[in-house]
């Protein structure tokens, strides 16, 4: 069992979504949260798992963590620094 400190506002599962759907969706659900809000994705697609973060920094926000859960799914945890 994982355990987690990081309180998450919003959840997206994005498990079985391809890029550039992952970049696309994550993004939505940024715009979506207010600023200093933690919004927690879950996906399965490896290179996602390292687009993502780097997108989302090049956006402003920043990534909490990002942590491979089990052999295929990651969660990453993105705070909202900045309104889109």
């Amino acid at each position: 069992m994982i355990m987690n400190d990081i309180k998450a506002d919003k959840k997206l599962d994005i498990k079985g979504v391809v890029c550039p759907y992952t970049l696309v969706k994550t993004r939505l659900a940024v715009e979506d949260i207010e600023v200093g809000q933690v919004l927690e994705v879950l996906l399965d697609y490896p290179e996602a798992s390292e687009s993502i973060p780097r997108a989302m920094l090049n956006y402003g926000h920043s990534v909490l963590k990002v942590e491979k859960i089990n052999p295929t799914d990651w969660i990453i945890y993105i705070k909202k620094e900045v309104e889109d």
